[in-house]
């Protein structure tokens, strides 16, 4: 008899914790478990599922208890004969506790990043004791992450894990490109580095820009080129932080882009400066291409880099991301590196099978029917 796992997630549009959840649902199966794949709309997630070969529940639904929405989820876990749930982020993690509950059946629920509960959240108290309550193992994808949740009381210690998120290790190797530099006419002598993460507050940006100024200052030629689906009203407010600083020249938005591999092996650098990182899936696929790494010290990215030769990480000020910026160009000159060490620790600790493996034994721990 088929097992089957109904994985869950309440967002639509590409981002770590959706890569995740592709991943997961994609690579669990086998001749003896099947994916069933539940989503809240059309999008990103939708399309990148059918290329896969799975196609997803679509249930259109919002508010903060949606009783439709528990309805639709209890009848499909009947109709397809579903044996556990796998969740995806907080607004998943409350309907799946609930459905368990109710259909008695074992959930596991991810989480990918920092969580904020507003005091006066509509029915957090219940909300909580439904995740406590049918919740049968969380998953946080850093130690620094499942701290701030405990934090909350939005885990319970003794039924959490951590599991690091994975890659295709296949698809990241270093095979250094021009495409990018020539099709934004950045010139041969212009040291690229890249951020690759939608545009939101938490990635700050802003402190990008202001790094970038700092070293152009110093008269070091440097192109920031950001990659990542924008938020407007954030988006407006960088451009003009953009021109006040008159760094349009320097300074490239080229929105989402799906061919990661092809990205950041356009680059001379990779750069993530964050605030808040439940992980930093972007980190690990530079890396694995043996890009020159600088982190900001945001949680996930202190689990990742594990040795000074892997990559940099410094503090979430521009002086300090400047000052890492410059030692790497000095460092490095006209030079190509490749980073091995941090190849190595990508494909030890962060490939697609490790995470597989590590959630099929948190799957095997909740329910002893799972096939082994």
């Amino acid at each position: 008899m088929t097992y089957k796992i109904l994985h869950l997630i309440d967002t639509t549009g590409p981002g770590g914790a959706e890569e995740v959840f592709i991943a997961l649902a994609d690579r669990i199966r086998s001749t003896e478990i099947e994916s069933v794949v539940v989503i809240r709309g059309e999008g990103y997630v939708a399309q990148k599922l059918r290329k896969k070969g799975l196609e997803p529940i679509i249930i259109d639904s919002k508010g903060s208890f949606n009783f439709k929405l528990i309805k639709k989820l209890c009848s499909i876990i009947k109709q397809h004969r579903v044996n556990l749930i796998q969740s995806h982020l907080l607004g998943s993690n409350v309907y799946a506790s609930i459905v368990g509950l109710i259909m008695r059946i074992p959930v596991v629920a991810t989480y990918h990043g920092m969580v904020d509960v507003a005091p006066n959240e509509r029915f957090k108290a219940l909300k909580l004791w439904f995740m406590r309550t049918g919740i049968s193992h969380f998953i946080s994808v850093s130690h620094s992450l499942a701290q701030k949740i405990e934090e909350q009381a939005l885990l319970i210690p003794s039924k959490t894990s951590v599991i690091y998120n994975g890659i295709d290790v296949d698809k990241y190797i270093p095979a250094r490109t021009s495409t990018l530099r020539q099709s934004l006419s950045i010139p041969d002598d212009t040291f690229v580095f890249g951020a690759l993460g939608n545009i939101r507050s938490a990635k700050r940006y802003d402190l990008l820009i202001d790094a970038a100024h700092n070293l152009l200052q110093t008269k070091i030629k440097i192109a920031i080129v950001i990659a990542g689906d924008p938020k407007t009203s954030l988006r407006q407010q960088l451009d003009h932080q953009i021109s006040t600083l008159n760094l349009q020249n320097n300074i490239h938005f080229i929105g989402f882009v799906e061919d990661t591999p092809t990205y950041l092996n356009s680059l001379d650098a990779f750069i993530l400066t964050s605030d808040a990182e439940g992980f930093s899936i972007s980190t690990i696929e530079a890396m694995a291409c043996g890009l020159p790494v600088i982190c900001t010290k945001c949680g996930g990215p202190e689990e990742i880099i594990t040795a000074p030769q892997q990559g940099t990480l410094v503090e979430i000020d521009s002086r300090s991301i400047a000052s890492a910026m410059k030692s790497l160009i000095k460092r490095l000159g006209s030079d190509t590196m490749v980073i091995t060490s941090a190849i190595e620790r990508v494909h030890s600790a962060f490939s697609l099978d490790a995470m597989t493996d590590s959630y099929i034994a948190i799957y095997r721990k909740v329910d002893s029917t799972f096939p082994l």
